[in-house]
């Protein structure tokens, strides 16, 4: 989302040549699926934290560019807001330590850039969704410096011809409006990645996207929103309203947004990329040198510029991604579905989860996806994301079902199997899996610890909202910086 753009304005002879190349690009991307241009799989896999920055109040603080500068590291790099950074881990092979390995790097990348963020009057937070953002932060002004979010944000508005609104019921209500798509800053995410071959992809896509409402429930964080109590994880409906590009009437005649979950099943990468294609209009029609066809003809390797930047501007909670790396294509999956936090080590959990489950599923018999239909994989998303870790999801086989029953019966038993299958040492699985066992059997994780300790400040003590608010964000980030899983966390 961060890359740098030059051009700032558009013809309609942009929009049609952009068009023209993306359908290139289309067909040249199943040319290459059809001569089995991509490389063998290596079991890779990569981290995106998104992270917050907060003064000594716990307030948002808007620094970014000073804390990047001081960072100075090119696994750091700018997110929408000012006072959100983005740390990137370099690719992972999915086999015996790994995840303790990663626990490593990620610590020791997060401790320098907090030490570098404090010489600017900030702390890093790791957090779905900061406590205490007001709708005063939520500005135009507040955007990073990168030419590429005011432009995403000219073309949104421009596309929906009216301001954002927002609408969100929850514990609380949530109405308000916004001139900008600066809401969606309040968004902060873990995206997983995982190198998978073109055979597979179907399968891996379909496995994700199945577990996606067990995964946003269990590892909610992100509960306040504006001073509000809302979703257990409020991402998902926040994103979606923040960067609609629709208005009211095109709602109601069922355009698709970009922020989606689908609406099917796949068998092929080219699925997604095709129904990009097909339903939404360029948001940054930039058309790059670099003819597709004739790259491919020549035996070169094509960029596909175009099918890259229209991909990374429509919003899917399970994203497909064409990129080359050392002169060679792969495909991922790039999960996007979770929050980030509470602890390193609730995100390397995260990821244990669902590299095992995902890889479980694929290799059934009888895949799930045989067995869910779509529309019931969409509603327990969106359960998940309400209700969190009190949330009864509907599974194959089990019916009904709370999301804590379902995990410690049926998907916790899978993620073990699957990270053997990876090869990940058996240590490892019984130490993050514990994690995940340990927040099911104390029905606790991030989001019911804030919304615990919030009620815990306002009723019993006293505090005023937003009181109770920078009181809860402080002990949270005390705590996060403690590095215990949430499900330890003290609550009085």
């Amino acid at each position: 989302m961060g890359e740098k753009v030059d051009q700032i304005e558009f013809t309609r002879s942009d929009r049609q040549r952009y068009r023209h190349k993306l359908r290139r690009c289309l067909a040249t991307l199943e040319r290459m699926l059809a001569e089995h241009r991509f490389e063998s799989p290596r079991k890779l896999m990569g981290v995106e934290i998104e992270l917050n920055l907060a003064d000594a109040d716990g307030l948002p603080c808007m620094v970014n560019d000073q804390v990047l500068d001081r960072i100075a590291s090119p696994d750091f790099q700018t997110e929408l807001g000012q006072f959100n950074i983005e740390v990137n881990i370099p690719p992972h092979r999915l086999a015996g330590p790994v995840f303790s390995e990663l626990a490593e790097e990620l610590r020791t990348s997060l401790d320098y850039a907090d030490r570098k963020a404090a010489e600017s009057g900030a702390r890093i937070v790791m957090i779905g969704i900061l406590p205490t953002l007001t709708d005063a932060h939520m500005v135009l002004e507040n955007l990073s410096h990168n030419p590429r979010y005011t432009l995403l944000n000219d073309q949104i508005l421009m596309a929906r011809g009216e301001d954002i609104q927002l609408q969100i019921e929850g514990v609380e209500r949530l109405v308000t409006t916004s001139a900008s798509i600066a809401p969606e800053a309040a968004c902060t995410s873990v995206q997983l990645h995982l190198q998978v071959t073109p055979d597979n992809f179907g399968a891996a896509w379909n496995a994700a996207q199945s577990i996606s409402g067990v995964q946003v429930a269990l590892g909610a964080n992100s509960p306040f929103l504006f001073g509000r109590e809302l979703w257990r994880e409020t991402r998902p409906i926040l994103f979606e309203q923040s960067c609609d590009t629709r208005p009211e009437e095109l709602i109601a005649q069922g355009v698709r947004p970009l922020t989606w979950f689908g609406e099917r099943w796949i068998d092929s990468v080219v699925d997604l990329f095709a129904e990009n294609v097909r339903y939404f209009p360029s948001l940054l029609p930039i058309c790059d040198d670099e003819d597709p066809v004739e790259a491919l003809d020549r035996g070169d390797i094509p960029h596909l510029r175009e099918l890259k930047l229209h991909n990374g501007t429509i919003y899917r909670w399970n994203r497909p991604v064409y990129d080359v790396a050392r002169g060679k294509p792969h495909l991922r999956v790039e999960n996007r579905v979770l929050p980030a936090g509470p602890t390193v080590d609730d995100i390397i959990a995260n990821a244990a989860f669902y590299y095992g489950v995902v890889r479980s599923l694929v290799e059934d018999e009888l895949p799930v996806w045989q067995r869910m239909s779509f529309e019931q994989a969409t509603e327990n998303f969106h359960t998940g994301a309400r209700d969190g870790i009190e949330a009864e999801l509907t599974w194959p086989g089990l019916g009904r079902v709370p999301v804590t029953d379902l995990v410690l019966r049926e998907l916790l038993p899978r993620a073990r199997r699957g990270l053997d299958a990876w090869g990940i040492d058996a240590r490892e699985s019984d130490q993050y899996l514990g994690i995940i066992e340990q927040r099911c059997l104390r029905r606790t994780n991030g989001a019911a610890w804030q919304s615990a300790m919030f009620h815990h400040y306002r009723d019993r003590l006293g505090l005023d909202r937003l009181g109770a608010l920078r009181a809860m964000t402080l002990r949270y980030a005390e705590l996060m910086r403690g590095g215990t899983p949430v499900h330890t966390w003290p609550i009085p």
